[in-house]
């Protein structure tokens, strides 16, 4: 079954990647209003050697019906994936990544974040702030990153390029990070203020569910239990927002 994909980011950058990667094989863009935005993306897909058709918004209906309600808005463009076009260039095996991990770099641990909202949101930021690598459990997670179009869309395109690794256990993932050089901080109320941390060239944040939090045995892999200083009066941050503070002040701090 193809992939469909909506939202004029996530096509847009799509057609990026694969200009990139100058495979182009079962990927078709549908379109029914060429508009400004529309022409654009076809000018983008005429690089890349897209096969580009004419459509009815009848049929560009059709072609989302089984999204998610929040995903059909085509806007008058769909784009269609099959075959060896559906697999992402940026989902990356973790053992082979940290073999080769760069002297500075920074990783995000998603511990239990379900939501493919905040993985999308939390995945934005990372494309913004320069993490290096995120890496998902396989159980437990919104982790379809090539399939899951509320992650593409919610990204802004993002989840096309962020490297992501996706792995059955997320302890021994930590570990490894470990063994590599990689300083562990986990994000949490009632750690040690963020202003206050040198963070060193290599560092991983986990980042818990906004339910139960980090996994006490992730915890336990902790270096350091960091946590962001606020005023408000409810008691805790969204896990995207307080994941977008944390990278940037990472960023601001390595840069």
């Amino acid at each position: 079954m193809a992939k469909v994909i909506t939202g004029f980011h996530s096509i847009e950058e799509k057609v990026r990647a694969i200009i990139k990667s100058q495979n182009s094989n079962g990927v078709t863009i549908s379109y029914s209003k060429p508009g400004p935005r529309v022409k654009k993306i076809l000018a983008a897909a005429k690089e890349a050697n897209i096969k580009v058709q004419e459509v009815d918004n009848k049929t560009l209906d059709s072609m989302v019906a089984d999204l998610d309600e929040a995903l059909q808005d085509h806007r008058g463009i769909v784009m269609t994936l099959s075959g060896e076009s559906k697999q992402t260039a940026n989902i990356v095996n973790f053992d082979d990544w940290i073999k080769t991990a760069p002297k500075k770099a920074s990783v995000l641990v998603l511990d239990k974040v379900t939501d493919p909202h905040n993985v999308g949101a939390i995945i934005r930021s990372c494309d913004q702030f320069g993490a290096s690598l995120v890496v998902l459990p396989e159980h437990n997670s919104a982790n379809d990153i090539e399939g899951n179009e509320v992650i593409g869309r919610t990204s802004a395109g993002a989840s096309a390029w962020v490297p992501v690794a996706i792995v059955n256990n997320l302890v021994r993932a930590v570990e490894e990070l470990k063994e590599a050089g990689f300083w562990i901080y986990g994000a949490d109320a009632g750690g040690q203020t963020l202003g206050t941390i040198d963070f060193p060239e290599k560092t991983c944040i986990i980042m818990g569910s906004e339910g139960s939090g980090i996994s006490q045995l992730l915890e336990k892999k902790c270096d350091s239990i960091v946590s962001i200083p606020t005023c408000g009066k409810i008691d805790s941050l969204n896990v995207s927002v307080a994941a977008g503070v944390l990278l940037y002040e990472l960023y601001r701090r390595q840069n």
